[in-house]
């Protein structure tokens, strides 16, 4: 990961004025742009099957993996969540903002702990995205995944535990979906 930046910071111009290929691997933190190296093939394909999963649920929801999504414009703070679910009927070249979306699901890898267990949540939260999931994986006999759910708490702008699921997820909300957490690996 680098950090690159411009004196004074990236401003929301300046990010859209660069290259689609640049901003791909790109987040930017206060106006701080952290290039992140492609994500593993299974963390690839972990989010790309609960992006299937979640799209198979979803209506008129539309769902996405590893999208530019504006939290803040001064400074600039654009994540991109492994999945969003937001409103289907949002133009494509719209800037995706959290009064978009209902759910960002993140997937934890061993370079993003810290990122995905306290920064990211806190972010998401204090933009009023109702809803946080995170996708953690344990290897002690064999290799399997952990869901923990978050729902936000308007009043405090924090997320509450919404569940923990292992094997067999069965969820009621924000969507009606289920889905064997082993299938996603």
């Amino acid at each position: 990961m680098a950090y690159t930046s411009l004196p004074g910071g990236l401003s929301s111009a300046d990010y859209e004025a660069l290259p689609e290929d640049v901003c791909r691997r790109a987040e930017v933190i206060d106006g701080r742009m952290l290039v992140s190296p492609a994500p593993t093939r299974g963390h690839q394909t972990i989010m790309r099957r609960m992006a299937n999963a979640l799209e198979r649920a979803c209506g008129d929801r539309a769902v996405t993996c590893n999208a530019d999504l504006r939290l803040r414009d001064v400074p600039l703070l654009n994540r991109r969540p492994d999945v969003v679910v937001y409103d289907g009927a949002l133009p494509d070249d719209d800037v995706l903002r959290p009064k978009h979306c209902l759910l960002v699901v993140e997937v934890m890898s061993p370079g993003s702990v810290t990122t995905d267990q306290t920064d990211k949540p806190a972010e998401y939260a204090a933009a009023g995205i109702p809803h946080f999931w995170r996708l953690e994986s344990a290897q002690d006999d064999e290799y399997r995944l952990t869901l923990f759910r978050y729902r936000l708490d308007p009043t405090t702008r924090t997320y509450a535990s919404a569940g923990v699921d292992t094997g067999k997820a069965v969820i009621a909300d924000p969507v009606d979906v289920s889905f064997d957490l082993a299938d996603l690996i």
